[in-house]
């Protein structure tokens, strides 16, 4: 760039430690711009107007002394009056004409950017506060964007505008909750070339999760279009994860993808209007698939990783995908401000205690319970209304409505997406919020109570009336691990994060039965036979999932994989044993298109399931596919810390029937480190473990089978339930024998049924036979970890 400029710094002048001179996001664009280029990461060219020329234009406008009188008593509490004095402060800067050089500074630099891009070249015009993007505190949204802004008399006037953005609302009220005086901050604008994103996609990712602060996880969100209605919330985005761990260790594999609404998206306008973008409705087959491929997935989460290597933190960064060249884009990366702050040694649970009626389901953002008298806001005008404790209920928060926000007991939307602006000043605020429910302000009256529950996984739930909660806060600095393994029970992938917190040893069982149900609803066979489904509605929706998947067998891999893929990230690189299927028919025909493949038993309790279903022909190609999926997470996904465990495993012939025909599918004992369980829970298990353990690398005794094989009492029948006890001497003797057997043979001994997490009893009975490891329910493993440790130093151990 030859010309030299007294007001005008281009992004490769530019570093981190500009703050002062042109804001947090212009100098963390100047950074990446001239310091990651060599690592592959694209930055759009551009110049920032500095602060200097804000406070230059106000000293040439002599518009301190008003400001002053406008700004010094606010009462940010003061909904009205804010408005009224922020309005009024804005139309003062705005009224500020642009001193004759600083305009002349201005269109010479966009004229040297044309020369770079072209004369058809528009650009985003964007805030930069000097005390924007700070570690501690995001300022997301505070100030105004425009863009699709083409030069001339547009770009001074959006410069104008941008600069009077310093008093917004929410501004003013953010600032006087941080403690920033209003006149020791400045606005500084970056004026960046416009990356097409109108003609493709463009989005929002962390370099952790948002929720729950797992930071191994690369959280990627985007929708078609340019990238506010993502930033906004006025969209539901599709939402991706990718794993840093095994990426880094060259894996290339999508951890996750959850497929967005996506109904709108933001384009150019047509000439038709002064506005210069404008919103339009997403076709039909675009909302049916994602926006960007697996491949752009990994090469945004290249970027993140990169990226928060470089800053040496955790960050939020905004991505755009240009539709004229195919490339990536970053267009911004802060500091992220919530998930990074939190205390990594208190633990905070909180945990429904009843039930009700749910009436809204969206995002949960954050992991917290709130309860209060619902308020629906239909508008700006309407916020004088809102009364601090009540829950919010709006269509969308912007960042206007943050002084409301921060007196609600909690935030539910129609719109939105989790890393939407109004998701990050929830956060940010600690406040509990469902993003995205598509009716809550037709379905939540106002002034009716309402529970708003973020605690039991990424579906946030809106309860009618009061639900009982509780919070538990541990102290896991304090606490020191016993040597008897303390592992988690754990079936459902949205808790998976979050449950990683907990101390553990990994995952002693990992249902599959739960990802089946929620995430692929239909039986294997009936994906692999359609034709053998008589029913035309049952059809139809059997197409309906599988719909974008070359075939149906796919997506029923693809999603058990991801399911199972989840929870070993989660946990990654402790072991974490997956059961493969365990439905009985009974089960197996509730799914979708499963009557049609099943049989009914007078007992499936002890029928068709297990082990005996995978060899038979019956079943056989369904557990492929299992295969196929597991094959996938640990191959593919690189997630080699997962064991696989076959249950129900009645007899010696059939367990080696059943290890052939994993080899077959790929899946052979020893084979890169591939260790596989049995479930100890019949018997024979017990009788024949010498044999079973020349067989299987370890096994995990199922408490409640046990019992009730050991017992003969079925533990589905009411009316002998009460003798169904893991405590009887019997079941206890046959549990000691199998821990016995385990160990005499080299071999792994837990227990993952029910039994230490219902009665501590029986924990300290693990402890003293030495069983090797308990699986716990997520909600006993605190007391049972303490109850553990206090034994173990009684035994002296």
């Amino acid at each position: 760039m030859s010309q030299a400029y007294r007001y005008i710094r281009w992004f490769n002048q530019l570093s981190i430690q500009d703050i002062p001179l042109v804001g947090g996001k212009n100098a963390s664009l100047g950074e990446m711009y001239r310091a990651l280029a060599g690592e592959g990461i694209r930055v759009p060219n551009g110049f920032a107007i500095t602060a200097e020329a804000y406070r230059y234009l106000l000293d040439q406008a002599g518009a301190w002394p008003r400001l002053h009188e406008l700004l010094d008593d606010v009462d940010a509490d003061d909904v009205a009056d804010l408005a009224r004095r922020a309005q009024q402060a804005r139309e003062l800067v705005y009224a500020a004409p642009l001193p004759a050089d600083l305009q002349v500074e201005i269109n010479a630099a966009f004229a040297e950017l044309q020369c770079e891009y072209g004369a058809d070249m528009s650009v985003a015009v964007r805030s930069s506060a000097t005390a924007e993007d700070l570690p501690n505190a995001s300022f997301a949204g505070q100030q105004d964007t425009y863009l699709n802004i083409r030069g001339g008399q547009s770009l001074l006037d959006a410069c104008k505008r941008c600069f009077a953005s310093l008093f917004t609302d929410r501004a003013i009220h953010y600032r006087i909750d941080q403690g920033f005086d209003h006149f020791k901050v400045a606005l500084s604008i970056g004026i960046m070339k416009m990356v097409r994103s109108d003609l493709a996609a463009s989005g929002v990712m962390f370099s952790l999760d948002t929720e729950s602060g797992f930071k191994d996880a690369v959280f990627i969100t985007g929708a078609y279009g340019l990238g506010e209605n993502v930033v906004q919330g006025a969209v539901d985005p599709d939402e991706f994860y990718v794993h840093k761990p095994t990426f880094a260790q060259g894996y290339r594999a999508v951890l996750r993808r959850n497929l967005g609404a996506k109904k709108i998206k933001m384009v150019y306008s047509d000439g038709s209007t002064r506005e210069p973008v404008r919103n339009i409705a997403t076709a039909n087959d675009e909302r049916r698939r994602f926006c960007i491929s697996d491949s752009e997935v990994l090469e945004l989460a290249d970027y993140a990783i990169k990226i928060e290597r470089h800053y040496g933190r955790p960050m939020d960064m905004e991505w755009a995908k240009d539709g004229l060249d195919g490339r990536l884009y970053i267009v911004q990366a802060r500091p992220e401000t919530v998930a990074s702050q939190r205390s990594g040694n208190v633990l905070e649970q909180y945990r429904l205690l009843g039930q009700g009626p749910v009436v809204a389901r969206g995002h949960a953002v954050g992991s917290k319970i709130a309860a209060g008298k619902a308020r629906v806001i239909a508008g700006v005008a309407q916020l004088s209304s809102f009364k601090p404790g009540e829950v919010l209920i709006a269509d969308m928060t912007t960042p206007d409505w943050e002084p409301v926000m921060k007196t609600a007991a909690a935030i539910v939307t129609n719109r939105g997406g989790r890393t939407c602006h109004a998701a990050i000043i929830a956060r940010e605020l600690g406040v509990p919020a469902v993003i995205g429910c598509e009716n809550a302000t037709t379905a939540i009256a106002s002034g009716s109570e309402v529970t708003v529950s973020c605690a039991e996984g990424d579906a946030g739930k809106v309860y009618q009336g009061r639900v009982e909660f509780e919070v538990l806060r541990t102290d896991l600095a304090q606490m020191r691990r016993p040597k008897t393994k303390i592992m988690l029970n754990l079936g459902n992938p949205e808790l998976a994060f979050k449950h990683s917190f907990l101390p553990n040893d990994g995952v002693g069982l990992a249902r599959m039965e739960f990802i089946i149900t929620e995430y692929i609803k239909a039986h294997p066979l009936a994906l692999i036979h359609p034709e053998r489904v008589l029913d035309a509605y049952e059809l139809q929706q059997l197409n309906q999932l599988t719909e974008g998947y070359a075939k149906a067998e796919e997506f029923f891999i693809q999603r058990l994989a991801e399911g199972v893929a989840t929870i070993a990230a989660a946990f990654y690189p402790k072991p974490v044993v997956v059961r493969m299927s365990d439905f009985k028919t009974n089960e197996y025909s509730t799914l979708l298109g499963g009557r049609w493949f099943e049989q009914d038993e007078p007992n499936p309790m002890i029928g068709f399931r297990g082990a005996s279903r995978y060899v038979h022909p019956a079943y056989a190609e369904g557990f492929a596919l299992e295969c196929a999926a597991m094959k996938r997470v640990r191959e593919t996904m690189g997630l080699s810390n997962l064991i696989l465990m076959i249950p129900f495993c009645r007899r010696l012939d059939e367990a080696e029937k059943v290890l052939v025909a994993m080899a077959g599918h790929g899946l052979k004992r020893g084979d890169n480190g591939l260790e596989i369980y049995v479930m100890c829970e019949i018997p024979n298990n017990v009788i024949l473990i010498d044999e079973f353990a020349k067989l299987f690398d370890g096994f995990s005794i199922g408490s409640n089978d046990l019992t009730q094989l050991t017992l003969g009492v079925d533990r589905d029948s009411e009316i002998v339930a009460n003798d169904f006890d893991e405590r009887d001497p019997g079941v206890k003797t046959m549990i000691r024998l199998a821990v016995e057997g385990a160990r005499r043979n080299g071999r792994h001994s837990g227990l993952c049924g029910q039994a230490p997490s219902d009665y501590p009893e029986m924990a300290e009975y693990l402890v003293e036979i030495g069983i090797d490891s308990m699986s716990l329910n997520p909600d006993t493993v605190l007391a049972t970890t303490q109850r553990v440790l206090a034994l173990e130093q009684r035994l002296g151990r």
